[in-house]
């Protein structure tokens, strides 16, 4: 599984099966960290929308023509307008203050915050809950988790470099963005369910190309903090990518309420 290359154990002198399998057995740790921590912050995710959506109201919050009723005073300063703009900033902040800083920081404290951003982000995304059904946001997530799972597992294991496909994916990615942009003035129904295809693909194409991208950030050279940084990292980069491909996915084959 980590495409051990027997030229680099020649070259430093030492045996390489026994090389071989200490880099094998140290990939499969990195790996094994970057997808605990990932899966942690999916679960607070989660966890944290549901304690937003119960303290804005829960079952009580409908949504209606003329906006959104049976909501606590909690829930009314979380979707205003303010609210959701001081949210937005709060969690983009963050998550480039981490990308940035990430050599800088100790791993226990670059944990702590890639946390807090995750639990931050449910709280933004809490409005998914009175927005669809609960069994379809369920059964989209499943789709989600078992897609990411395949897309992941091809990007660990292909041969295949995916380097030229992750820069085409970045400039689609800043396409999607804008035109997302545009269509929050334009809210125009067919360009949204085009932009809800393009982000599946999109996303879909990153979490193969990001696992390849992590696989390849390994080197059995790096201390234990380089490597705790590096998973912690790669964790945050794929749980961006199952974030946004389960919210594409929701748009897609969600039931609104």
């Amino acid at each position: 599984m980590s495409n051990f290359d027997p030229n680099y154990a020649v070259q430093r002198g030492v045996g390489t099966d026994r090389t071989a399998a200490e880099i094998d057995q140290g990939l499969r740790s990195y790996m094994l960290a970057v997808y605990n921590y990932m899966a942690i912050g999916v679960a607070l995710t989660g966890v944290a929308a549901w304690i937003a959506f119960q303290l804005a109201g829960g079952s009580a919050i409908t949504p209606t023509p003329r906006g959104i009723t049976g909501l606590t005073d909690f829930g009314r300063l979380l979707f205003s307008m303010p609210g959701m703009i001081v949210m937005l900033v709060a969690t983009f902040g963050l998550v480039l203050f981490i990308s940035f800083r990430i050599d800088k920081l100790a791993p226990t404290t670059a944990l702590a915050l890639f946390l807090v951003y995750a639990a931050l982000l449910g709280v933004m995304l809490s409005s998914i809950l009175f927005t669809y059904t609960q069994t379809s946001i369920v059964r989209v997530f499943f789709i989600s988790a078992a897609s990411f799972g395949a897309l992941s597992l091809y990007g660990y294991t292909t041969q295949r470099d995916l380097s030229a496909f992750g820069a085409f994916l970045i400039m689609g990615l800043v396409g999607l963005f804008i035109a997302m942009i545009v269509n929050m003035f334009w809210q125009n129904t067919m360009m949204g369910f085009i932009i809800s295809i393009v982000g599946v693909l999109i996303f879909a194409g990153l979490t193969a190309w990001d696992t390849q991208k992590i696989k390849e950030m390994y080197d059995v050279n790096d201390d234990g903090t380089i490597t705790a940084r590096k998973a912690i990292m790669g964790a945050l980069t794929l749980y961006l990518d199952f974030i946004n491909l389960f919210l594409f996915l929701l748009r897609l084959l969600g039931d609104r309420r």
